[in-house]
């Protein structure tokens, strides 16, 4: 069996693919300019882009954009050195990543990318309607910045209701249990759901011998 093979995406053809892949399975559309300032990682499997996320390791932040200027004056994580931060985006795991092993693959690996900026906190963003995101990224333990409407700017294509949220390298570290534990739970789950589909199979085979 081939294994995923993570690389950084350094062509223009790489980055752009990455980029139609995002925007036709989220309905986002990042930026050229903010690509290009940022480092994408993408997961190949049989030579072929099947994953990908960016990451943002100095300012200025597209999730920190959407965050009202009130709540920016009176939270006091904004109080913080901006070069402390990184931000992670356009995390797209591709349809063809069937097996729990192999998505949650995309998430270890992105986990110890993070770990490896040596940032302090984590900024992320996500539409506030994809609970399997939310599922997710609450395994960080995240303190929530804004919810709410995206506040959308001219000729941007995002989504209408978001969350951005904050973590730090640590809680993610020491949260990591929980993603072996939903890895078991997913791995039980599609388990359970080929059972299924073999018996409802047999029981048509032998419906149709007896006719």
């Amino acid at each position: 069996m081939e294994k995923l093979e993570f690389r950084q995406l350094q062509t223009s053809a790489d980055r752009d693919e990455y980029l139609d892949k995002v925007e036709y399975f989220s309905g986002v559309r990042l930026s050229t300019t903010y690509a290009d300032q940022s480092k994408i990682v993408g997961a190949f499997y049989k030579n072929r882009l099947v994953a990908g996320y960016m990451l943002v390791t100095k300012p200025n932040f597209r999730s920190l954009l959407f965050v009202p200027d009130s709540i920016k004056s009176s939270d006091v994580f904004f109080k913080n050195d901006s070069f402390e931060m990184m931000e992670v985006n356009g995390l797209w795991i591709g349809p063809s990543l069937k097996t729990p092993r192999m998505q949650m693959r995309v998430w270890m690996q992105l986990i110890k990318d993070i770990f490896l900026c040596k940032k302090h906190f984590v900024l992320l963003m996500r539409d506030a309607r994809n609970r399997t995101m939310e599922k997710f990224m609450g395994m960080a333990n995240p303190v929530n910045l804004y919810a709410g409407p995206s506040r959308r700017m001219a000729g941007d294509k995002t989504h209408n209701e978001i969350e951005v949220s904050v973590t730090t390298r640590w809680k993610i570290i020491l949260n990591m249990h929980k993603y072996s534990l939903e890895l078991l739970r997913r791995q039980r789950k599609a388990h359970a759901n080929s059972k299924y589909r073999e018996s409802n199979q047999s029981v048509k085979v032998r419906s149709i011998e007896a006719t």
